[in-house]
């Protein structure tokens, strides 16, 4: 075994106080880090930015899979302005975005609001409400949705408790889409965990100095909790409109791979399927991708403006 003393170690980690210059670090060893990077390089080259690239290329072509790919320039942005299939779809996602997002979230706060005054077996709570967002997206939910609100399902039995008939709801036009809706509010886990550890982060002596000054527990939560959790649920918000938009799991299921009835549940991702994979035309699809992350970027960055309004950051005492 090699033992070296301190002095002889000070000299080879360098003259300035046994301190080593970054740049002779980096540079004894140039290719460790990019060695230590490559996997993540490879990921982000071989499955992101390659397939984007391609995706970007394809839009200004017609390719059907089994031909060479044809350059069309920009038909397949032109040819979205009529397709009124394309308009239903923005319309039923757009509905889907500001429907159930909002329930989601609010869903998801109230519901940690609750856990975070001290219930016992929080633990189990929190397990028990965490684990529709792990199943919520599966196949085997998706069908499962279809059996509840089917017209032989639970959710009818239990309207006929109280006397109330109901109907086919996954098989109506006008409320299809509700039960998607209501599937994405089922699984309001994931922000309720995130939200579960903002509450515990909020300071209890401002909560018992304002109930001292007389403050009621609503009162408390709308001046105090709310304000300081704001970058949070700005957080849970756009996250959830962003996995909204991309949807695709339970509209298939439910729908049975069609977005009926009457198109009543044809989000925008399952039409970019059915147009990429039933009818084959990639050049379409790639060019619905591109204007659906336009659209992700515009909601986000509206987004972001408006959160200069009611977003407190405590640590920069500004909005």
């Amino acid at each position: 075994m090699v033992s070296l003393s301190s002095a002889a170690l000070s000299a080879r980690l360098g003259r300035r106080g046994g301190r080593v210059p970054a740049g002779r670090r980096v540079g004894r060893h140039p290719g460790a880090a990019f060695t230590l990077l490559s996997p993540w390089l490879i990921g982000i080259v071989g499955l992101t930015l390659g397939p984007m690239i391609a995706s970007l290329v394809l839009s200004f072509t017609d390719y059907d899979l089994l031909s060479a790919p044809t350059f069309v320039g920009g038909a397949n942005y032109a040819r979205m302005l009529d397709d009124p299939r394309l308009a239903q779809s923005l319309g039923v996602t757009s509905t889907y975005v500001a429907i159930a997002v909002p329930l989601k979230t609010t869903c998801a706060l109230l519901i940690a609001v609750v856990l975070a005054r001290g219930v016992r077996l929080i633990g189990v709570y929190r397990a028990a409400f965490y684990l529709p967002s792990l199943l919520g997206a599966s196949v085997a939910i998706a069908i499962l949705w279809r059996l509840v609100f089917g017209s032989d399902g639970i959710f009818n039995a239990f309207l006929g408790m109280f006397g109330v008939e109901g109907q086919s709801w996954v098989s109506t036009p006008d409320t299809a889409l509700f039960t998607l809706i209501a599937l994405s509010v089922w699984q309001f886990g994931g922000p309720m965990v995130i939200f579960l550890a903002a509450l515990l982060q909020v300071p209890a002596e401002l909560q018992e100095a304002a109930a001292i000054d007389g403050a009621g527990p609503v009162r408390r939560f709308a001046r105090i909790t709310v304000p300081l959790i704001t970058p949070v649920i700005f957080f849970n918000l756009v996250l959830e409109m962003i996995n909204s938009f991309q949807t695709f799991t339970p509209s298939y299921i439910i729908s049975g791979g069609t977005g009926g009835p009457a198109d009543s549940t044809l989000l925008y991702s399952l039409y970019l399927y059915l147009e990429a994979f039933t009818k084959f035309r990639m050049g379409y699809a790639s060019a619905m991708a591109w204007v659906l992350l336009l659209i992700i970027g515009l909601v986000t960055a509206l987004l972001f403006w408006t959160s200069r309004r009611w977003v407190f950051y405590a640590d920069s005492g500004e909005r």
